[in-house]
């Protein structure tokens, strides 16, 4: 299946709003069993402000379909979503 690399950036001030889903955004990438890599990308001063995920999934539909379900976009934490085809060379 192909990979897709899901890179999310967070609104503005929205910290609190990842901290309260980020349990439910947790269980959502174990439980869909998809994800290959993910963490959250770091603000100078070391907080969350986005998320980088790489899915295995078998088209870009179905990468559109999963990062529409996560539960961080569902509470509109992010300013934006952008989803690119990706090949693993290392790691």
């Amino acid at each position: 299946m192909p990979l897709f690399a899901v890179i999310c950036r967070d609104r503005p001030d929205h910290l609190a709003v990842r901290q309260a889903n980020r349990d439910a955004h947790l269980a959502y990438l174990r439980e869909t069993g998809v994800v290959q890599q993910a963490g959250p990308f770091l603000d100078d001063e070391g907080a969350m402000c986005g998320s980088l995920l790489i899915l295995d999934v078998a088209d870009r539909a179905a990468a559109d379909a999963w990062a529409a379900q996560d539960p961080y976009a569902r509470a509109g934490l992010f300013e934006s979503v952008t989803i690119q085809a990706w090949n693993r060379v290392i790691g």
